[in-house]
C-alpha cells in the first residue's frame, strides 16, 4: 500500500474500531430507513457490511429508534452511531441502549446541565462524540462576523468541542462538511492546524451517483492524499451501499487500502464486443472479492489488450464475437462472447 504520511490524530475506540492515532482509515455509512423498523433497518445493516461498512449511523428521533439500538446490537457486531439532534435524553436513551458513538452538536442539544449529564453517562464507556458541522446550517452570529467561510465552520466546531472540553471530556471526532469543495477543504485543513482530534470526511449533499462520487473524490480524495482524515463517508443521493462501494475504491485508488481494482478501456473503434455491459458485469461478478488484493482488466481489443493490462492479474480482452482470457499479461484461453464472464469468474475463483 502507499506511504502516505499521515497526520497524526488523538486515537479513540468506537466500538471495535480504532480511529484516529495512525489507525486504518474506516469506511462509514449511513441507514435510510427509520432505525425503530426493525425488518428494513435490519435488512439494511445486513447489505452495508456485507459490501464492507465498518461503521453504521443511524438517525434517532423518538423513544422508539433509541429502544431499536439494544435490539439491532444483539444482532450486529459492527459499530453503531446515533445521529440526534436538538434532545439530549433522546442521547441518554441510545447511551442506556448500548450505542458505541454519537454525533450531536452540545450547543444545540440541551441545557448546559442536560449535557453534562450526557457526558457524564458517556464517559462510563467512553463513548466518542462526534462534533458535526455542516456548511448550510452555521449559526447566524458567525455567518455575520466571518461570512460563509473556513473561519466560521472551524469556529463553530471549535465552540461545540470546548464545551465538550470544559467537562473534561475529549472523546471527540470532527466533521467540517460543505458541499463547496473549496469551503470544504479549507475547513478541514484549518481544523488539522487547530487541533489534534481525529477527523471524520465528507462532502455533504454531493448529489447523485456520479455527480456526488465525483465531488467525494475530490473533496475526500485530496485531503487523505495530504495525509488529513481518519474515518470517511460518501454522502450519496443513492443507495447506502453505493456509498460504501464508492469509498472503498477511493481508498484503493490511493493505495490506502488493498481491494479489487477493476480496471477497463475506454471504446473505440476497434470495440467489436459489448465492452460496457461486459465491464458492468465483472465489476457486479467481482463484488464477492472486494477485499481481495486484486486487479482484474476488461480490455476491448483482443489484439492490444493483453500487453496494456500485463499488470492485471486477471483480465478479458475482447474481439469480434469472442474474446482472450488472461492471466498476468498471459492468453491462458480463447472462449465465445457470451462465455467470457462465466470462464473469468471461474479462473479467478479457482485461483484463491
Amino acid at each position: 500500500m502507499k506511504d502516505i504520511p499521515r497526520l497524526r490524530t488523538r486515537p479513540l475506540k468506537l466500538g471495535k474500531i480504532r480511529i484516529g492515532g495512525g489507525a486504518e482509515i474506516s469506511i462509514q455509512s449511513m441507514l435510510n430507513v427509520k432505525t425503530s423498523n426493525y425488518p428494513e433497518a435490519s435488512q439494511q445493516i445486513k447489505r452495508l457490511i456485507s459490501a464492507g461498512c465498518e461503521i453504521i449511523r443511524f438517525s434517532v428521533m423518538d423513544m422508539e429508534d433509541a429502544q431499536a439500538i439494544s435490539t439491532l446490537k444483539r444482532e450486529f457486531d459492527i459499530p453503531f452511531v446515533a445521529d440526534i439532534h436538538f434532545d439530549h435524553k433522546l442521547a441518554l436513551a441510545a447511551i442506556a441502549n448500548g450505542i458505541d458513538g454519537l454525533r450531536i452538536n452540545p450547543g444545540n442539544i440541551g441545557s448546559r446541565s442536560g449535557v453534562a449529564s450526557l457526558v457524564s453517562a458517556a464517559r462510563e464507556r467512553m463513548i466518542p462524540i462526534r462534533i458535526g458541522v455542516n456548511s448550510g446550517s452555521l449559526p447566524k452570529e458567525l455567518l455575520a462576523k466571518y461570512g460563509h467561510g473556513k473561519e466560521a465552520m472551524v469556529e463553530a466546531a471549535l465552540s461545540h468541542v470546548k464545551i465538550l472540553e470544559d467537562l473534561g471530556y475529549y472523546e471527540i471526532k470532527i466533521s467540517a462538511k460543505a458541499s463547496n469543495i473549496p469551503l470544504m477543504l479549507a475547513s478541514y485543513r484549518e481544523l488539522s492546524r487547530r487541533c489534534n482530534y481525529p477527523l471524520h470526511l465528507g462532502v455533504t449533499e454531493a448529489g447523485t451517483l456520479i455527480s456526488g462520487s465525483i465531488k467525494s473524490a475530490l473533496g475526500v480524495g485530496i485531503l487523505l492524499e495530504e495525509g488529513i482524515g481518519d474515518t470517511i463517508r460518501i454522502s450519496l443521493t443513492d443507495d447506502p451501499v453505493k456509498e460504501v462501494i464508492v469509498a472503498r475504491q477511493i481508498l484503493v485508488a490511493l493505495g490506502l487500502r488493498k481491494g479489487l481494482n477493476i480496471v477497463s478501456c475506454p471504446t473505440c473503434g476497434r470495440t467489436r464486443i459489448d465492452l460496457i455491459d461486459l465491464a458492468q458485469k465483472v465489476e457486479d461478478a467481482m463484488q464477492p472479492y472486494a477485499d481481495k488484493d486484486l486487479t482484474i482488466a476488461v480490455m476491448g481489443c483482443a489484439v492490444n489488450g493483453p500487453g496494456e493490462a500485463r499488470e492485471a492479474d486477471f483480465g478479458i480482452a475482447g474481439g469480434k464475437g469472442e474474446g482472450l482470457l488472461f492471466a498476468k499479461g498471459e492468453i491462458v484461453g480463447k472462449y465465445p462472447e457470451e462465455e467470457l464472464l462465466a470462464a473469468l469468474v471461474k479462473l479467478v475463483r479457482d485461483s484463491l
